[in-house]
């Protein structure tokens, strides 16, 4: 039931946020990691980390709407903090800047600040 519940919520998210962005079926493939990055899980599971590299992989973009605060208007609150250390914490490095436009860029940009490894 919990794990049902978690997917509709997603998909909810995910049709709301992302509808005409192509990236719904890429963000409800990261519903692994959804009690990580809100805060219900002090890790992310092995398939959170297996899909956020997928993700990393083929759709950079979509990492910037999750971070841009669309959850919210579904009543879904996204821990900043957790979210931003999800590639930290999955050993995944995150793409350029240049990945994200538009207002998902700033927010892109503090994602990769605090992610990407110094020389």
């Amino acid at each position: 039931m919990a794990t049902y519940l978690v997917l509709v919520v997603v998909a909810m998210l995910c049709a709301g946020a992302t509808a005409q962005s192509g990236c719904t079926n890429v963000l409800i493939g990261m519903s692994p990691c959804l009690n990580y990055i809100t805060g219900s899980s002090s890790t992310p599971s092995q398939q959170c980390c297996t899909q956020l590299a997928n993700v990393v992989r083929s759709s950079p973009r979509c990492l910037c709407q999750v971070l841009n605060g669309g959850g919210s208007s579904f009543g879904i609150n996204i821990n900043q903090t957790q979210a931003l250390a999800l590639p930290d914490s999955c050993n995944v490095q995150t793409p350029p800047i240049s990945s994200c436009n538009g207002k998902d860029a700033i927010t892109y940009m503090h994602f990769n600040f605090y992610h990407q490894p110094f020389a």
